[in-house]
């Protein structure tokens, strides 16, 4: 969440550093992850992150604060400030911390537009694309993996959120 840790993520040997959003706005503005952050705060924090660090950084673009051409501008900024990959996600805004209660998914075809926003936007082709989806606590597992089909070839990782979900399956309690 701030360059000194990135610091000691690298000094431990670690080949790549993860910026969260949480971790943003819990160290810089004392909240919970519930969409409070900026675009401007998290690519302050990434430009500052890339400055201290040779490491790749992977970035916390929550939902690209908006629609499809609001991800376009996400994409841009972060990859400007130093960012090597970007995890999106599929949360109505205002968003919550993957693991809270009480969070919406976009419909799929906006969460689609906004995949292909973020890997038109791209100017390195390397930058990474992680999709993610909070589906399955939301609409259950089967919408969860739904989600994480469409759009394959222009992201590169789909990621399926499990945070606050019950097991699912025989003899797991209802």
């Amino acid at each position: 969440a701030n360059a000194m840790f990135a610091r000691v993520i690298e000094e431990q040997g670690f080949e790549a550093c993860y910026v969260t959003g949480a971790g943003i706005a819990n160290m810089q503005l004392g909240a919970p992850d519930i969409g409070l952050t900026t675009l401007t705060e998290i690519a302050d924090t990434v430009a500052r992150i890339a400055d201290a660090v040779d490491l790749p950084l992977m970035v916390d673009a929550d939902t690209g604060f908006g629609n499809a051409l609001n991800m376009r501008r996400t994409v841009r900024v972060l990859e400007r400030a130093g960012a090597a990959g970007l995890q999106i996600e599929d949360q109505v805004f205002p968003k919550k911390c993957g693991h809270f209660d009480g969070k919406d998914v976009v419909p799929l075809a906006d969460m689609v537009a906004k995949i292909k926003a973020a890997v038109d936007a791209r100017r390195d082709g390397d930058l990474q694309i992680i999709a993610r989806t909070d589906a399955r606590a939301v609409l259950g597992l089967d919408a969860a993996l739904d989600r994480a089909q469409p759009g394959d070839k222009d992201r590169n990782v789909p990621l399926i959120d499990t945070g606050h979900v019950q097991p699912e399956g025989p003899g797991q309690p209802e």
